[in-house]
């Protein structure tokens, strides 16, 4: 039986509850009840959430936690010397300790992840990097871990670091089933990228928008100016002006964009080569892709597929 203790503070993000579904559902769908999960607090009782409700807890004591979480808040507040203290010396005897979002910045008062990867939230990363220069942050992966301190970005990413506890404890099938249970499209790699090209084109009108989730949706289609047109009902030479206004890039190099990261996401959910990769995003071709990824990333392909597969493997 592994206890799993979620650290809360007074006016923390209620969001991060969500992590609790995943340890529930491990002992639903697992041959055997496997994870006692507890939800704790410094002095127990109720806790009030950012968002006005409370929940009650348990007085967080010095019992055997297998594995230790820390939720986060909208204001990266920070809990009492005495709970840092607790935390500080936590490693001695809890197996692994985590961080939800802001949560990283109560491990790094802590001192735990001095000279270790670490991830948080990108709209906080600019004042944890000023706040923990001796942390290796990496604001741009979806959860890192680093030895027996595993870190995730948003709060919903804390659903994606509990999928790969169980993943690592109970193997990666049941942790498929969970994903899917939870209509979780799929259980994202450490290493993928926090930040979505959608969310980024970030298309003011309804036909770009349209475009745009059609591209993400065909992209072994013509993706021409003027087959993008046509679906937009607009000559290529508006359409490309439209698009352009809206987004910020031209057709096609949003395409690309597109294209690439949903190579990367292959290469960071999956076993796929790089010719199968190349064909199913619509590159067409390894050298085509390769290309791309460099004008995207720096790095080949290759180079990414390395990194993805060594932040799927957690050392603890």
């Amino acid at each position: 039986m592994h206890t799993i203790g979620l650290l809360v503070f007074p006016n923390f993000q209620a969001l991060g509850l969500a992590v609790s579904t995943v340890f529930e559902y491990a002992n639903l769908m697992h041959t055997e009840k496997t994870y006692h999960f507890r939800l704790v607090s410094e002095h127990g009782g109720p806790v009030m959430t950012s968002h006005t409700f409370s929940v009650n807890t348990e007085r967080l004591t010095d019992s055997s936690y297998d594995t230790l979480m820390v939720g986060g808040d909208n204001d990266c507040q920070l809990p009492s010397p005495e709970l840092l203290h607790y935390l500080r010396e936590s490693p001695r005897h809890i197996r692994r300790i985590t961080a939800i979002c802001t949560g990283a910045f109560v491990l790094a008062e802590a001192g735990l992840l001095d000279g270790k990867r670490a991830t948080t939230h990108w709209l906080h990363s600019n004042t944890f990097r000023k706040l923990y220069p001796k942390v290796q942050l990496d604001e741009d992966k979806i959860f890192v871990v680093d030895g027996q301190i595993w870190t995730s970005a948003g709060l919903t990413a804390g659903i994606d670091l509990a999928l790969a506890i169980v993943e690592k404890d109970l193997g990666l099938d049941l942790a498929r089933q969970i994903a899917r249970k939870l209509v979780v499209h799929q259980r994202r790699g450490g290493g993928q990228s926090q930040f979505s090209t959608l969310l980024e084109l970030d298309a003011k009108s309804d036909r770009v928008q349209m475009v745009l989730s059609y591209v993400k949706e065909n992209l072994q289609a013509d993706l021409s100016v003027e087959s993008l047109a046509e679906v937009a009902s607009l000559s290529p030479r508006q359409f490309s002006r439209v698009f352009t206004e809206e987004t910020g890039l031209p057709p096609a190099k949003a395409v690309e964009r597109l294209r690439v990261e949903s190579a990367r996401l292959m290469m960071e959910t999956g076993h796929h080569q790089i010719e199968i990769i190349a064909r199913e995003t619509g590159f067409g071709d390894r050298e085509r892709m390769r290309q791309a990824f460099l004008r995207a990333y720096g790095q080949p392909p290759q180079a990414i597929q390395r990194l993805a597969a060594g932040s799927a493997r957690p050392s603890m």
